[in-house]
Order: C-alpha cells, then sequence, then structure tokens
C-alpha cells in the first residue's frame, strides 16, 4: 500500500508544470533552455529541443562515485542556484547513488547502486569524481571492500556514458603531484572507452549540468577537445575573457599583493596568473550564482590553471604563464610616465647638426644610386693619374 501511494504522489508531482517543479516562470524556464542551448554553442532552435527533453524525457540514471578526492566537485553542485540541486535531482536527473547525498549507508547504500545498474543497464550515466590509485593494485581506496579500480570498471561496462568531474578525475589533480605515494591518474587512463573530462577544482556546477542536459536531449554527449574536454566550456583560453584583459594589453600589472595596481585590478599576468595558458570559461560563466567577479582574477587572486594537466599543481603559483594566444609587446610605458623638461639650446645645436649630416649623406647616397651601370656594361677602367680610360 505504502508503494501505491508513493507511487501516484510521483505521478501526481511530474503531472505539474516544469516550471512549477523547478521553481521558475514559463519565461524564466524558456530563459533557462536558450541558455543551455547559448551555452553548449547550439543553433538556433535548439533551445525548444532542450525544453522538450527537459519536460517530457524520461530522467536518465546518475550513478556517481567518489574515490581520491575533497568532495568540493558536489560541494560546488550544491551551490547551484539554476536550478536548485534538489531540482536537479529530482526533475533532471535520476541521482540513484551518491555516497555524500544518501541518507543510506553500508550494505543497503551498495545494494541500491547494484540495482540501479542492474534496472538501468546501458542508459545510466556513470560519474566519477576523484582519482583513482593503481599503485599496489589499488588498494588506497577501497569502498564495501572493492578498489577503485575495480569499481570504475565494473559500473563502466554498461553505462551509457562517463563523466570525469573535476580534475582529480580528469587528469589525477592534486593527488597525482609528485611523489604520487599512491600511483593516483584520471580516469581515462583505466577505462577503454571515452570519457567525457570536466576538470577544475572544482568545475563549474554548470558545465557538468550542460553536458547532462546535452545527453539528455540528443542522446550522446556533446564534443569535446584532444584531452576529452567539452568544446562550449574549454575551447577558449581564459585570458580572451578577463576582465583585465584591456590592462594585459596596455601594460598595466600588479606587481604586488596590495599594491597600486593590485587596487586598481590591473592585470595579475606578473603575479602568475596562468590565464593566458588555461582553457575555461570561469570569467564569463562565474561561480555561485552572487554576481560579478566570482572567480578567482576576479575576486584578486592569479588563475591557478587547475583545468590544465601539467600546470595546475604543479606549476609554482607565482611562475609566470606561457603564453599561447597573444604576446606583450617589447616595452610598456610605465604605470605613471615620467615628463621630460625638454632639450637645452646646445643639445638642440648639436641634434640638427647630426640630423642635417645624415640627411646630406642619405642625398649624396640617393645620387649615386641613380647613376649606377646596368647589370651588364663593362666596369670603367682608371689609368695611374686618376683618369678614366
Amino acid at each position: 500500500m505504502m508503494h501505491k501511494e508513493l507511487k501516484e504522489l510521483a505521478e501526481a508531482w511530474y503531472a505539474r508544470p516544469i516550471e512549477d517543479r523547478l521553481g521558475m516562470t514559463r519565461r524564466g524556464f524558456m530563459q533557462f533552455c536558450a541558455t543551455l542551448a547559448t551555452t553548449l554553442g547550439l543553433s538556433r532552435g535548439a533551445e525548444a529541443q532542450i525544453q522538450k527533453a527537459i519536460e517530457q524525457a524520461r530522467r536518465p540514471s546518475v550513478i556517481w562515485l567518489h574515490f581520491q578526492e575533497c568532495t568540493g566537485c558536489t560541494e560546488s553542485m550544491l551551490r547551484a542556484e539554476h536550478p536548485t540541486l534538489e531540482k536537479l535531482i529530482l526533475d533532471v536527473i535520476s541521482l540513484d547513488y551518491h555516497e555524500t547525498l544518501f541518507a543510506a549507508a553500508g550494505h543497503q547504500f551498495e545494494a541500491a547502486r547494484i540495482q540501479a545498474m542492474t534496472e538501468n543497464k546501458g542508459k545510466y550515466l556513470l560519474v566519477i569524481e576523484g582519482a583513482i590509485p593503481t599503485r599496489e593494485n589499488g588498494i588506497y581506496c577501497k569502498i564495501g571492500g572493492h578498489t577503485a579500480i575495480d569499481l570504475a570498471r565494473e559500473c563502466a561496462a554498461d553505462a551509457a556514458a562517463v563523466i570525469a568531474i573535476g580534475s582529480c578525475a580528469a587528469w589525477g589533480g592534486m593527488p597525482s603531484t609528485s611523489p604520487n605515494p599512491t600511483g593516483a591518474t584520471g580516469v581515462d587512463s583505466i577505462l577503454d572507452r571515452p570519457v567525457v573530462n570536466i576538470p577544475g577544482c572544482p568545475p563549474n556546477p554548470y558545465n557538468f549540468l550542460a553536458t547532462v542536459v546535452h545527453f539528455l536531449t540528443f542522446g550522446t554527449l556533446p564534443e569535446v577537445d584532444h584531452e576529452g574536454r567539452p568544446l562550449f566550456a574549454y575551447s577558449r583560453l581564459i585570458h580572451d575573457h578577463c576582465e583585465r584583459r584591456a590592462h594585459f594589453d596596455a601594460g598595466r600589472f600588479a606587481m604586488e599583493f596590495g599594491d597600486e595596481g593590485h587596487r586598481k585590478g590591473y592585470c595579475l599576468y606578473k603575479l602568475g596568473c596562468k590565464g593566458p595558458e588555461t582553457y575555461a570559461n570561469c570569467p564569463t560563466v562565474l561561480f555561485g550564482d552572487v554576481g560579478a567577479g566570482t572567480w578567482p582574477v576576479g575576486c584578486g587572486h592569479p588563475c591557478i590553471g587547475c583545468t590544465e594537466q601539467g600546470v595546475g599543481f604543479e606549476k609554482p603559483i607565482h611562475t609566470l604563464a606561457q603564453l599561447k594566444s597573444v604576446h606583450p609587446p617589447i616595452s610598456f610605458p610605465r604605470i605613471h610616465e615620467q615628463q621630460g623638461s625638454g632639450a637645452k639650446t646646445g643639445e638642440a645645436a648639436v641634434i640638427a647638426a647630426v640630423a642635417g649630416a645624415a640627411a646630406g649623406a642619405g642625398a649624396m647616397l640617393a645620387r649615386n644610386l641613380g647613376k649606377a651601370r646596368p647589370a651588364d656594361a663593362p666596369a670603367e677602367r682608371t689609368d695611374k693619374d686618376g683618369g678614366s680610360a
């Protein structure tokens, strides 16, 4: 009886308009769909497909695994506002396994994972958060008596798609830094199938949401770059859209934390900002839904390049970035350019004399060049007295 009542309640809930379930107006919901279409770089009219998919399509089952990580990726999801996490779970996806958010524990919890995999075989999304330790057969991370390696491979076998969320899952992140005692590595290095990487420490939750909505709408994951990152989020350098870029182009840099340039919002390149070599959409999507400037550079700290393997957690924070798209000019004006007093009379005379001599030499050279003989003309021969023969 209780199961029947729960089923009826669920059916009544999903019979309500989507905007009521998401806590949005109809206009807000349409804007949300249009924003996702724009974020994904889709053609005009794709927002209608996204709208239909969210309203009518069956919510994809999601199994979310945790390995070597700090749970920051989940924490960033908890702070998403459009839609909020509970609406994402209840109306966009069906989160059937998540160690942090589940109330169940122990054998009951592991049984929920097996049930979700069995009932949604070949249809569920597998999301992996955290690096996978490989040294000594993966003994450094176990859940329910199974290593992270075994769990990842078991769950990926029948998944419709695999998403690695966060830099730890994408390429090893901080756990893989030298000396890497556990042999931590990214998900794609242990699976024999494509993996969509959404790096970041943490990544923006809307990059994950847009990826899931793309799968929900088109049945495929978005196009990715050579590192498996969605092009809609990781195809452009942070430097290209940074609000401090104009200061970089004009040569205005903060030289120390708290100096005049830093207080005025000058470019942080000389403080080690890795924006010029890091691909991500941080300056355009921002974090936390609390307004402008809500990303590291906007808050006054250099980008550490957390979405780039070999940059984040590898390069020292204050090491200058490798410029990929643009190079500053050879010299920049000073922040406060000194004013000259002008040349004195004697100095002006010397400069004029030098300039006159140079002009005269140039005129003589031009006249002599005009007398140049044809290439096939015989050379003139001079006699001992200096005359021409």
